[in-house]
Order: structure tokens, then sequence, then C-alpha cells
């Protein structure tokens, strides 16, 4: 059987939109990664409106907290997702897929909200993809 894929998400606070991908990615897509996230310049919390706009999905994320990229070890992805708009601080080993996704950050409920649907799409498309070429692969 093919092995997981790592996927590593990354944005800026790790405090909205990464966040958001890992916990679809492990709701939808626990079959075919193993997703973590992490933050550029991570922020103290996971917003709260974070929080409040995934468990209307029924994914809690009152168990995470905002881990920083250098104490992550990039070689060991297989994937990187990057939301951050940034361009990495660091040259990646593997393949990387900017999202462009808006950063919520001191933004309304309503626009969270859009940002999490889309997110929740993007995750969707990836582990509907990982599915295919673990199938073609078998």
């Amino acid at each position: 059987m093919t092995p997981k894929k790592r996927v590593l998400f990354l944005c800026i606070g790790n405090s909205c939109r990464s966040p958001m991908a890992e916990g679809f990615a492990r709701a939808y897509g626990g079959d075919v990664m193993e997703a973590s996230s992490a933050g550029l310049a991570p922020a103290t919390i996971i917003q709260p409106l974070t929080k409040k706009v995934m468990r209307a999905r029924n994914i809690s994320l009152d168990e995470s907290a905002p881990m920083d990229l250098q104490i992550m070890d990039p070689g060991r992805y297989d994937l990187i997702v990057n939301l951050s708009g940034c361009e990495l601080p660091f040259t990646p080993a593997c393949p990387v897929a900017d999202w462009p996704v808006r950063d919520p950050i001191q933004a309304g409920e309503k626009v969270y909200e859009q940002v999490r649907d889309e997110i929740e799409s993007r995750v969707i498309r990836l582990v509907l993809d990982l599915r295919r070429e673990r199938a073609s692969k078998s």
C-alpha cells in the first residue's frame, strides 16, 4: 500500500488559514495524508473565530495551538501548501502548492466563513487528487 503523503499547511500566524486546512485534511483525508500546519510568524493563539467557524463544520480546533515553522522540519514533508501569500524563507525539497486565500485576521465572521469554505473546497480537491494518485499506483 502506498504510504500517506505528509502535507504541511503554512500561513503567516498559524492562527486562521493553515489550522483550517489542517482540520479539514485530518477530517476528510486521513486515509491519504498526514497533515500538519505551521506559521511563518506564529501567533500566540488560534483565533476564536477560526474555532467557531470550524465548529460549524463539526471540526474542533480546541486542542490546536500555533506552531512555528522554525521548529518543524520542512524536509520531512511530501508537499507544502503555502497559504501565506509570501515567498517561503527556505528552499523546499518537495513540491509547493500556493493557495492564494485571503487572510481573515481582523475581519468579521462572514469573511472567516468565506475563507473556511474556500479552504474546505481546496482541501477536498487535494484529497481527491491524492486518492486518484494512490489508485493509479495500485
